[in-house]
């Protein structure tokens, strides 16, 4: 019997554009695999909505607050629907940075110093030494994030403005220089370990996240092997620390600018990984030989609830 799988996509947060991409993206490949896919563009009735349709599984292609840190999750518990990727807790935990940290601090994972500031209060007076990064605590696809480059007079004046959407507390992190890393876990094991170059940004923002060509993968990693162990080792042991599930992956800085044996720095873990066609956990599944309908196939089987 034909398996029905809801993918659920858009949402409400400002990740709303990625999500719908992701989706899209998703849906298609999964129908390409057997599957028979109803599209959900999530609102505030996504409760009456996936009650009526009773799908076998959820495929949660949301991104941000709602879909990505445990409000949606609890959603399908109540409605006994299994779903893709982290349950309740490890998503709320992963979405809030700093508490993620925190935990993921405590296994032995090198993390980048920070603390939480009024962003009122950082707008006045540098929170800490420059160069520094200001980062929303909730947030996703580099939303909100300001680098302060060392020796800057002032900090960032639009932690201060009403179009501030993202939240009283910020996150004011070390800045960590180096090239910018990325490996994903799916399961209980590494998949592979991706070096992120931004093309024509200062750094891996939302452009060049998502434009065509805004960045490039080199999959796998040109590194040292012991830097690759240490990346993949923090990757796994971040992914069981916050209790994901399914695909996730985390972020890294590897500062190698006094020679190979530098410092490896964790950001943060990202429970939904998007999906789009310029997305990074696809292209190191492809690069493991695991195409991408292939790897949502595994997503779909690997669904339950109580995650």
């Amino acid at each position: 019997m034909q398996r029905h799988v809801a993918v659920l996509m858009g949402g409400l947060s400002s990740e709303r554009p990625v999500s719908l991409s992701s989706g899209k993206a998703c849906a298609d490949a999964l129908e390409a695999e057997g599957y028979r896919v109803t599209r959900i563009d999530v609102g505030r009735d996504v409760a009456s909505v996936l009650s009526e349709l009773r799908p076998d599984v959820a495929f949660n292609a949301l991104h941000g607050p709602f879909g990505e840190d445990g409000t949606i999750q609890g959603i399908l518990e109540y409605l006994e629907i299994p779903y893709t990727h982290s349950g309740v807790l490890a998503s709320a935990l992963a979405m809030n940075k700093e508490k993620a940290k925190a935990v993921v601090a405590g296994f032995g994972v090198n993390v980048a110093e920070s603390i939480l500031v009024d962003r009122m209060e950082i707008a006045r007076q540098h929170a800490m030494p420059t160069p520094y990064v200001v980062k929303p605590v909730a947030e996703g696809s580099s939303f909100g994030v300001v680098i302060v480059r060392e020796g800057e007079a002032h900090p960032p004046q639009q932690l201060s403005a009403v179009e501030w959407t993202f939240g009283d507390m910020v996150m004011v992190e070390r800045y960590v220089p180096g090239r910018e890393l990325t490996c994903a876990v799916m399961g209980d094991e590494v998949l592979g370990v991706c070096e992120i170059v931004s093309n024509d940004h200062a750094f891996y923002d939302f452009d060049a996240k998502y434009a065509p060509g805004g960045s490039s993968h080199i999959v796998p990693a040109e590194l040292p092997d012991e830097i690759t162990a240490t990346v993949a080792e923090f990757s796994l042991a971040a992914h069981r620390a916050v209790g994901c599930r399914g695909v996730s992956r985390s972020d890294f800085r590897y500062d190698d600018r006094n020679g190979a044996a530098g410092e490896v720095v964790w950001l943060e873990v990202n429970t939904q990984p998007g999906m789009t066609p310029t997305s990074l956990v696809p292209d190191i599944a492809r690069a493991r030989g695991l195409e991408f309908g292939k790897l949502l196939d595994w997503m779909v089987r690997d669904a339950s609830c109580r995650r």
